[in-house]
């Protein structure tokens, strides 16, 4: 029996629809979908992003423990996104970088911080089956 392609959902916050749909649609290219005066659908290459209108707002120290993202498959569609990010004046809260060079985990990555403290990463790895395998690895992100 074979499934039906199944899509990704995310509700997170913003502070302002007007700010979202300028960083989320013109910055990083998402289609917008429905919009209310509190909250905005997105697609992110696919899969289904709602931003909700909240006055509730902190900034994290760190990107753990919560972030979103992207795993590309193309190293292109990384890089073109990366190049995006760059030419849209998007705000990185940490460049791109190599993480666990010349190991089966290896991958680029890199962050991106919308206007409401949202943290965003994408990531293209060098090996697929890093993805969801290599397990006996046990690493995972940043070694904090």
């Amino acid at each position: 029996m074979t499934q039906a392609p199944v899509l990704f959902h995310l509700a997170f916050p913003v502070g302002d629809i007007a700010t979202a749909k300028q960083f989320y649609v013109e910055g990083l290219g998402c289609e917008l979908g429905r919009e209310t005066p509190s909250s905005i659908i997105l697609n992110l290459q696919g899969h289904q992003l709602v931003a909700h209108l909240t006055d509730d707002l902190t900034p994290q120290r760190s990107i753990y423990p919560r972030h979103f993202g992207l795993v590309f498959l193309a190293e292109k569609d990384w890089v073109d996104l990366l190049n995006r990010a760059k030419d849209k004046g998007l705000k990185f809260y940490q460049g791109e970088k190599r993480r666990f060079p010349g190991m089966p985990l290896e991958h680029r990555t890199f962050f991106l911080e919308d206007p409401f403290y949202n943290l965003l990463e994408f990531k293209f790895y060098a090996f697929p089956s890093a993805i969801f395998g290599e397990v006996e690895l046990a690493l995972v992100g940043d070694q904090v």
